[in-house]
C-alpha cells in the first residue's frame, strides 16, 4: 500500500496517514460473510482506531454494515453532522445530561441507570419519538452493566416507559482473544440465561472481533467488530481462513540529513552514541503524532526500502534514524513508520510488542494532527487534517 500525495490532496505537514478504504470494505465484507446471518456493527470509536471515523464509517456502511458503534455521544454526533444516517449504537456510559442529545441525534444508547432511562423517556415523548436502547449484562468484566438479578427487573421497568424500546441485550467478553476460553463460555451462558428471562428483547450480542473470527456459535443476533475491520487479528492466527487487509500506513519525510562523528550523541538525554562515523536522518514524527516514546532506541523505520533503527529518544514532534547503512538518503525521502515500502514492512503488532502494549493502542494513538489521506484504487480521493474536516479530490470533467 502506498501513494504519493497528489497536487490536489497534499498534507500540509511532512507526516500523514494513508487509509485504504478498499481494504476497509474488503474486511467488512469478509466479516459479514463470517458472521451471517448476524448483524454486523462496525466499531468506529476512538476515531475508528485512528483511521478516521467518518470516512471509515461510510465505507463500512457501503460494504453492508448494519450500523456503527461508538463509545460516547460526541463520537456519534461527529457522524451525524457528517450526514451518516445509519443506526449508531453507543456502547459506553452516557451521562444523564446527554439524554436530550441522544434523542435529538437519534442514537441507540446503552442504558444502565433509571435516571438516564427516565430522562431519555421524557425527551423522547416530547419529541414524539421512540428511542431504541440496549442494556448490558455484567458477566465478568466488572466495569459497566448490571448483574443478572438487577438487570432483569431493570429491563422490565424500561419496558414500561413511554418513548423507549428495549432493542438489545449484550455483554462484553473479558478475554475472548487470550487464555482459557472457559471464562468466555461462562459469560456467554450468562447472557443466554438473561435472554431466557427476557425473551421479548429481540437482539442479543456478545462477540467482538476475536469471537467473530474464531467462535461462530457465539455470534447470536449481532456482532461488534473493531480491530479486524482495520486488518489486524486480536490474537495470532485467530482469523483462520478469513482474509484481512491492513488499512493504515503512517508515513513521514526526511527533514535533514547530518553526519556525526564517533562518540557524538543524538537526542534528549544523550541515550544514543555513535560508535562509528554515522549518518542521521531527522524524521518529522514524534510521540505527539502517535510514535510512542517507549519505542526510542528500539523501533525501526523504513527508508528506501530498508530498515533504519531509531537513534535516541523520540521527541514530541520528531525522531532520528540511523541511516548510515542506507546509501543516498536525502531530504524529502519518504519514511514509513507503519506500512510497507519496497517489499519491507513494519506493522502495529511489531511496534506494540516493542513498546509493551497492544496494536489497538498503537493505532488509536495516531493523533488528530496527523493528516489522513483516503485511498481508492491506490489513489487519494479525500483528505482530513486538523483544520479542514474533509476535503475531496476534484472530479474529472465529463468527456464532451
Amino acid at each position: 500500500m502506498g501513494v504519493a500525495p497528489s497536487d490536489d490532496l497534499r498534507p500540509n505537514r511532512p507526516i500523514w496517514a494513508e487509509i485504504d478504504l478498499d481494504a476497509i470494505e474488503h474486511n467488512v465484507r469478509a466479516l459479514r460473510e463470517r458472521v451471517a446471518p448476524a448483524r454486523l456493527y462496525v466499531v468506529v470509536k476512538a476515531n475508528a482506531y485512528g483511521h478516521g471515523a467518518v470516512a471509515v464509517g461510510r465505507a463500512a456502511l457501503e460494504a453492508g454494515a448494519a450500523g456503527l458503534a461508538v463509545v460516547c455521544v460526541d463520537e456519534a454526533e461527529e457522524l451525524r453532522l457528517a450526514g451518516v444516517e445509519a443506526p449508531l449504537l453507543v456502547v459506553g456510559y452516557t451521562p444523564v445530561a446527554d439524554a436530550r442529545r441522544v434523542v435529538d441525534l437519534r442514537l441507540t444508547p446503552t442504558v444502565c441507570s433509571m435516571q438516564l432511562a427516565l430522562a431519555v423517556s421524557r425527551f423522547a415523548v416530547d419529541a414524539g419519538r421512540t428511542v431504541p436502547v440496549h442494556i448490558e449484562l455484567e458477566s465478568g468484566l466488572n466495569r459497566h452493566g448490571l448483574v443478572l438479578d438487577d438487570l432483569v427487573p431493570f429491563a422490565e421497568a424500561l419496558r414500561a416507559l413511554r418513548g423507549i424500546e428495549v432493542e438489545g441485550l449484550f455483554t462484553h467478553f473479558a478475554a475472548a482473544e487470550e487464555g482459557d476460553q472457559a471464562f468466555t463460555r461462562a459469560q456467554y451462558e450468562a447472557l443466554l440465561e438473561a435472554s431466557r428471562r427476557l425473551p421479548w428483547i429481540p437482539q442479543r450480542h456478545c462477540a467482538a472481533s476475536a469471537s467473530a473470527l474464531a467462535a461462530p456459535d457465539l455470534h447470536l443476533d449481532a456482532v461488534r467488530a473493531g480491530l479486524a475491520v482495520y486488518g489486524y487479528e486480536p490474537a495470532p492466527g485467530i482469523a483462520g481462513s478469513v482474509s484481512l487487509r491492513r488499512a493504515l500506513a503512517l508515513k513521514s519525510r526526511v527533514a535533514r540529513v547530518l553526519k556525526v562523528a564517533p562518540g557524538a550523541t543524538v537526542g534528549y538525554g544523550r541515550t544514543w552514541t555513535a560508535g562509528r562515523p554515522s549518518t542521521i536522518a531527522l524524521v518529522m514524527c514524534g510521540y505527539a503524532d502517535g510514535f510512542r516514546r517507549a519505542l526510542s532506541n528500539r523501533a525501526s523505520v523504513l527508508v528506501r526500502g530498508r530498515r533504519a533503527p531509531v537513534a535516541g529518544r523520540i521527541a514530541m514532534d520528531m525522531c532520528m534514524a540511523d541511516v548510515t547503512d542506507i546509501p543516498g538518503v536525502s531530504v524529502d525521502d519518504e519514511v514509513v513508520i507503519i506500512g510497507e515500502q519496497d517489499g519491507a514492512a513494519i506493522d502495529a503488532d511489531e511496534l506494540a510488542e516493542l513498546a509493551g502494549t497492544i496494536s489497538w493502542e498503537i493505532l488509536a494513538g495516531i493523533t488528530a494532527r496527523v493528516p489522513r489521506l483516503y485511498l481508492r484504487g491506490g489513489a487519494a480521493v479525500a483528505m482530513t487534517d486538523l483544520n479542514h474536516r474533509l476535503e475531496r479530490a476534484p472530479q474529472a470533467a465529463p468527456a464532451s
